[in-house]
Order: structure tokens, then C-alpha cells, then sequence
């Protein structure tokens, strides 16, 4: 009777160090991952501030034409006065306008400014995140070169690489 032969699913040795090194490159998969969402949400946050920081000067902007068409008024009826009313009155009614106005320009200029230093804020996170993913990318990449060279020493890079990107990452939450 012939002899039958069982062939295992793997004829291959398990490789610890590729098992180490497939777990490493997963987790900095992950972390690659989740440090890209918050770049990219940083990036849009920053984009929102810096439009809501643009329209709040714009609306400043207009807030000082018409404090400075106020001032022109005032000037005009102190120079050739006014015929329906008296000169006094229109320019009590110039004064408190341009009271008023002044008065939302400095709120709308402080708006603005509080919206343009988080847009900043955000934009100086959102570097860190990029920096940190790039580092990230480079430590999966690194650590996967283990598995063309079997050299140790490309996890081992891919490693500080990933510790460094995700201490960089990090500190982008500190911002």
C-alpha cells in the first residue's frame, strides 16, 4: 500500500521576528491613521476660522467707511451748515451714530482677531499632526523593509521613527 502523504497548510517555519515586525506595522498603520484624521480635521477647522476671521474684518472694514462718511457729514455741516435743520442737531445725530458705529467696529475688530489667532492655532496643530504623520509614514515603510532585507535593523528605524512621529503628533494636542 502506497505511503500517503499529509501536507500541512504552511511548510514554512513561523518567523517570530516577521510576526514582530507585521504587529509593529499594523499598530503604526493605526496610528498613521488616526494622527491623518486629525490633520486633516485640523486643516479644515483652520480654514473655517480663517473665513470666519475674513468676514468679521470685512464686516469691520464697513463698520469704519461708514464711521468715516459720518466724520466727512460732520465736517460738511460745520463748513456750509444745513438749511432744514439746525446745525447743532444734525451734528448730535452724526455724533451718535458714529458712537454706535465705532462701538461694533471695536467688537467686530476683537471677533475677528479671537477667530484669525485660532485659525493660527490651528494652523501651527495641524503642522505638528503633518510633521508626526510624516514620520509615521516613513516608520511603517521603514519596518516593512524587513520583510525584503530580514536586516533588524529597519524595524528598529521604523520604530524611533514612530516614536518620534507620534511624540511630534502629540504635541500638536498641546497647541
Amino acid at each position: 500500500m502506497p505511503e500517503l502523504e499529509i501536507h500541512h497548510e504552511s511548510e514554512h517555519e513561523i518567523d517570530p521576528m516577521g510576526q514582530r515586525v507585521g504587529l509593529q506595522a499594523a499598530i503604526l498603520a493605526v496610528l498613521l491613521a488616526i494622527v491623518s484624521i486629525a490633520s486633516h480635521r485640523t486643516h479644515t477647522a483652520a480654514i473655517i476660522h480663517k473665513s470666519s476671521a475674513n468676514d468679521s474684518w470685512q464686516r469691520y472694514q464697513s463698520t469704519r467707511v461708514k464711521v468715516h462718511t459720518l466724520e466727512l457729514g460732520e465736517g460738511l455741516v460745520q463748513v456750509f451748515g444745513s438749511k432744514e435743520a439746525s446745525p447743532g442737531r444734525v451734528l448730535a445725530d452724526f455724533a451718535a451714530q458714529k458712537k454706535s458705529e465705532e462701538s461694533k467696529g471695536k467688537q467686530i475688530q476683537e471677533e475677528a482677531e479671537k477667530a484669525q489667532d485660532t485659525a493660527e492655532a490651528d494652523e501651527r496643530r495641524g503642522l505638528r499632526y503633518d510633521l508626526g504623520e510624516g514620520l509615521l509614514e516613513i516608520a511603517l515603510v521603514t519596518s516593512s523593509l524587513f520583510f525584503i532585507s530580514h536586516k533588524k535593523m529597519f524595524p528598529v528605524m521604523g520604530l524611533v521613527a514612530g516614536l518620534i512621529g507620534v511624540g511630534i503628533a502629540v504635541t500638536g494636542l498641546l497647541v
